[in-house]
C-alpha cells in the first residue's frame, strides 16, 4: 500500500513541475485559407439530413493553395469520395471539419493543430465562380448510432464584435 502511494506522489508531483502537462490546450480555430477569404456560399441546412442543402460554406481560393486545418484534431479521413479529393479533422467534442476538394498530405491517425498545412485545394468545385473554392464543412456527431448534426463552420472562428458609436452632438443626423 505504502509503495502505491509512493508511487501516486511521485506521478502527481511530475505532473505539476511538468510545463506541458499543466498547459491548456489550444482549442481556438481559424481560417482554413489564409489571408481570410471571401465566402463564396454560405451555410444553407436542409430541414431533415435527406433534403438538399449546403452543409457548409464555400470558401474562394486558388488552385494549389495551402489548406489548413481550423483547429487542434486528429486526421480522421483524407480520400475521394464521389471522385473528390477530401480530408476530415475529428477536435473535442465530437465536432468533425471536412475540406474539399483538397489534395491531402496528412495520414489518417496524425494530430494537428489549427495552424497544420493539411493539404492542397484542387481546382473543381461545382458552382464556384473563383478559380477554385474550398468547401469547409462542420458537424457534431452524437453518438455513433444518433444523426449527425450539421453547423456552420463560421460560428468556430472568433470574430470581433461590432460596435456602433453614437454621433457626437454637434452632429447633424443623417435625417436633418
Amino acid at each position: 500500500m505504502a509503495r502505491v502511494a509512493t508511487a501516486a506522489v511521485l506521478a502527481a508531483a511530475a505532473l505539476i513541475t511538468c510545463g506541458s502537462a499543466t498547459a491548456a490546450p489550444d482549442t481556438r480555430f481559424d481560417w482554413p485559407l489564409r489571408p481570410r477569404p471571401v465566402v463564396g456560399r454560405p451555410f444553407d441546412p436542409p430541414e431533415q439530413d435527406w433534403l438538399p442543402g449546403h452543409r457548409g460554406v464555400d470558401l474562394a481560393g486558388a488552385p494549389g493553395q495551402s489548406v489548413y486545418s481550423a483547429g487542434p484534431g486528429i486526421v480522421v479521413f483524407a480520400g475521394s469520395v464521389g471522385g473528390k479529393p477530401v480530408m476530415a479533422v475529428l477536435h473535442e467534442g465530437g465536432l468533425r471539419t471536412t475540406y474539399e476538394p483538397v489534395a491531402g498530405e496528412v495520414p489518417v491517425g496524425r494530430r494537428v493543430t489549427r495552424d497544420t498545412r493539411i493539404g492542397e485545394l484542387a481546382a473543381g468545385h461545382a458552382g464556384c465562380a473563383a478559380p477554385a473554392c474550398l468547401h469547409w464543412g462542420l458537424r457534431r456527431e452524437r453518438t455513433a448510432h444518433a444523426s449527425r448534426e450539421y453547423l456552420d463552420p463560421l460560428g468556430l472562428l472568433r470574430r470581433t464584435p461590432i460596435r456602433l458609436k453614437p454621433l457626437a452632438p454637434d452632429q447633424p443626423s443623417a435625417a436633418a
